[in-house]
């Protein structure tokens, strides 16, 4: 019988882990990320509002792939990726040269980061894990690539929202799209001492989505006390922009 090909996946999220899955029958499956743990991406607004609810957010990767799905786990950043000799040379996480592992095939499931207004697309919406882009992290002392540095981002934030509940503070959110308004009512519903203005560009919130689940979010909006201003660019310098949403 031939031996079974390597299947080397980058990313150990969501497409990555339903990946090595899928795979390990028929491949000898590696799978490296950067971080120790998965963390479900969608629920980390509250987690910022309710520290406690990281927990059911994440688990760390290594017991989870190893034992319970038998594939192998590299905790370590894909630092280049050779695939005409077809091996990653790999940094493990307590090393300071990398590693060659080779493969067969390579399935890339590393994401994304958008944050638009930072040169590698660092926002508070994930981790930030990889070398390059902690040298120029806005809070490069944490080492989001444990699960207990992760923690200690997310108990930053929420001391700094709670900060702004107590001095009854104002805050302007900047985007109306799906996260923005998730982000305005989590911090209204946790901190509602926090004065809230939410802003777009587009005519109404939720841009892609239908008509109805923009007015259903817009009227709750309305009653917690929400500000909503559409139809209206970010401009930080203009004072006839500052007026328009005063």
């Amino acid at each position: 019988m031939p031996a079974k090909p390597r299947a080397l996946i980058i990313g150990g999220q969501f497409t990555g882990t339903f990946c090595a899955r899928d795979l390990k029958k028929k491949f000898y499956v590696t799978v490296v990320d950067a971080k120790e743990y998965f963390e479900y991406t969608p629920g980390v607004l509250r987690a910022y509002v309710k520290p406690c609810h990281l927990d059911a957010l994440t688990f760390t990767l290594q017991p989870v792939l190893e034992r319970s799905m038998g594939v192998k786990f590299i905790w370590g950043e894909v630092k280049s990726l050779n695939g005409a000799e077809k091996y990653a040379e790999i940094k493990p996480i307590f090393a300071s040269t990398t590693d060659k592992v080779g493969f067969d095939y390579c399935v890339i499931c590393s994401g994304c980061n958008f944050g638009p207004f930072k040169p590698m697309g660092e926002s508070l919406w994930f981790p930030t894990v990889h070398e390059e882009a902690r040298k120029i992290s806005d809070w490069a002392h944490i080492d989001e690539r444990f699960i207990e540095g992760r923690r200690r981002h997310v108990l930053e934030e929420f001391h700094k929202l709670r900060d702004l509940h107590e001095k009854k503070a104002t805050c302007l959110i900047v985007g109306a799209g799906f996260i923005g308004v998730e982000w305005a009512t989590e911090i209204e519903y946790f901190f509602p001492d926090v004065q809230l203005t939410i802003i777009d560009a587009l005519p109404r919130c939720l841009g892609p989505l239908p008509d109805s689940a923009a007015d259903y979010c817009s009227a709750y909006m309305n009653a917690v006390g929400i500000k909503e201003f559409y139809d209206c660019k970010y401009d930080a310098k203009s004072d006839d922009f500052w007026k328009k949403i005063e």
